[in-house]
Formats: structure tokens, sequence, C-alpha cells
């Protein structure tokens, strides 16, 4: 595929100041995922309608995310790509039919169909993009994401979908493979296709089996389990809000830029930092899951740690980042040319 990438002329060259890569990078990893992922799942399941519904959306999503390598498409372009993707997911019976009230095993909010297919339209289009984003350092999305695949491929296993845990396990074994190749320094990068595959399949995963597991933590997991990714969204949000730029925009203002630009981390111990991190936290979605409570006690506490130091680091942002240049200012990091987080995509 990187050579292929070479040819095609799918290749990231760092052109500005922003990107953090200093080589031409291939793009076409999310391609060798999604080949990866596909066709064990359509040997080893038994493919139904959700099934179907998954693998078409995630074409779809991978298509798009090619053109956008390719030829970098408008943000509205993308995203109608990807409701394209999620309806195709919906109208194969892959959606939201009821919402267990978190810690009660008899409280449930059953959805009509219309709301149903609102939040759940919501919900995937939130997590395909918050992994969109964090893709910025190298091996930081494949990585989060194979814990995060790897935990929902158990939990759903456990709780007897286990169409949706062999594909979140291929998932995870497609992810780490091409991990191999991805870590810094990456010598190739998944680009808009494999951000997008990853996040579409998670969301797809986390709606057809982990929210529709036990009532009482069916809504806590996947929070838990994508809360590194969660974070990261929440502060960009907040942050752009603040400053008046749409939550879009380039810019060098993530969880991830943080660690590296503000406080001085390598691309490395950033990226095993936010590792262990997510696997806090997935190790304690398990633990709760299997109501393992001496493991949930103790995880509890190393979860509320772990995100206590990440708090302390991500609140320091303010006052390290005074006499550095504005991380959204025009030429630092937005550039009218460039879309979303192509700055800081696999960086």
């Amino acid at each position: 595929m990187g050579r292929l990438a070479h040819r095609t002329g799918a290749v990231d060259t760092p052109t500005d100041d922003r990107r953090m890569h200093e080589l031409a990078t291939p793009l076409l990893g999310g391609l060798a995922m999604y080949l990866g992922w596909m066709i064990p799942v359509m040997l080893l399941v038994e493919v139904d309608r959700p099934v179907w519904g998954i693998i078409g959306g995630a074409t779809i999503v991978v298509a798009v995310g090619l053109f956008d390598d390719l030829y970098e498409l408008e943000p509205i372009v993308k995203f109608i790509g990807q409701l394209l993707a999620i309806g195709v997911a919906i109208y194969f019976d892959t959606r939201m039919t009821r919402i267990g009230v978190p810690f009660t095993d008899s409280l449930t909010w059953h959805l009509p169909l219309l709301a149903s297919i609102f939040v759940t339209g919501f919900w995937m289009a939130m997590i395909i993009n918050m992994v969109n984003f964090i893709d910025g350092l190298d091996g930081l999305a494949a990585g989060v994401c194979g814990i995060s695949a790897l935990t929902f491929a158990i939990i759903s296993l456990a709780t007897n979908f286990a169409a949706m845990g062999v594909l979140a396990a291929v998932l995870a074994g497609a992810t780490f493979a091409f991990l191999r190749f991805n870590f810094h320094p990456a010598s190739i990068f998944m680009g808009d296709a494999g951000s997008m595959l990853l996040g579409f399949v998670l969301a797809c995963i986390s709606v057809q089996s982990v929210m529709k597991g036990t009532a009482a933590v069916a809504l806590v997991l996947p929070l838990l389990v994508l809360g590194v990714p969660f974070v990261d969204l929440f502060l960009i949000v907040w942050r752009r809000w603040r400053r008046g730029v749409p939550f879009y925009s380039a810019g060098q203002d993530h969880v991830h830029h943080d660690l590296v630009l503000v406080h001085g981390f390598s691309q490395r111990k950033s990226v095993l930092l936010l590792y262990s991190w997510c696997a806090c936290l997935s190790g304690l979605a398990i633990a709760m899951q299997q109501r393992f409570w001496p493991a949930t006690v103790a995880l509890s506490i190393a979860a509320v740690i772990s995100t206590a130091y990440m708090a302390r680091l991500l609140s320091r942002y303010r006052s390290r980042r005074r006499g550095l240049p504005d991380p959204l200012a025009p030429g630092v990091g937005s550039n009218p040319t460039t879309h979303g987080d192509r700055d800081a995509r696999d960086a």
C-alpha cells in the first residue's frame, strides 16, 4: 500500500510548520486495514443484516476517506459521506432502541423510531470524528482504537454478541498489525480512510452489542473504553468555542499536542502515556461488565489516579502556552486550504 500510495500521489508531505513529521509519508494504510478487517469478517462471521450494514457503511467511509486523502474534500462533503455510511448501518438495523439508566437494572428508556435514528446517528458521527481528531501522532489512533476494539471484543463475547465480538477482535488484529508500521517513526499513515474506518466500526459495535448488554453499565462502558478520544473531543470543542473558531478548524490544541508541544514529552512517551490511560479505563470497563468487584475497586483507583494526572497536565495548557504562538492563529494552527485536523493527522 505504501508503494501504491507513492504511485497515486496519496502522500502526506510536511509543507508547513503545523505538521509534526518531517518526511513525505504514504497515506493508504487505512485501505490495508480495511482489507485486513473485511476479508476475515466475510469468512468468519455469519453475515446477517446488521453485519451487512456495517460492512457496507465501512466501505463507504473508506471510499470517502480515500478521496479525501487524494483530493482534500471539503468538510461538508466528508460529513455527508459519513452520514450516508451511518444511514446504511441504521437501515440494516444497527441502531439504539433503548437506553438503560446507568447503575440500575430496571430503568430503561425505549426510544421511538425517529429518536432512535437521531440518537444513533449523533452517537456514531461523534465517534467517527473524535477518532479522526485524535489521529495526530505516530501510532496514537491505531493503538487507542486497537485497545478499544479488543475491549469491545471481550465484552461482546461475554454478553453473547458473538458476531460483534468477532468483528471487534478482527479489527483489533488488523489495527495492531498496522501499528507495526505506524508506531514512531511511522513508515505509513492510515489517513482519513483508516481513522474513519476505525471510528465507524467501533461506533457500530458499541451500538449493536456493548450498549445492548447489561443495563446497569450499558451506557457507561463505551464512555470508559473510548474515554481518551472523548476527552480530546471535549477539550478541543471547549477551547475552540472559547476562541471563537469552528471546532473542526485545524489546530495544535489537542491532548497529544499538549504533551509534545507544551510539556516537551517525546512522541513515543506521549503515545505510551495515552495508551496506558486508555488501557486503565478499558480494564475498568471489563471489570465492571464482569461484576468482578475487587478488580473494579482496584482499577477504579488506578483510573482516578491516571485521570487526575492527565487533568493536571492538561490544566497547565493555558499557563504553559504563554509566550508560544497561538495554536489556532493563521499560519500556525489553521489554514484556509486545510480542513479538519489534516495538520495533526498521523503526525
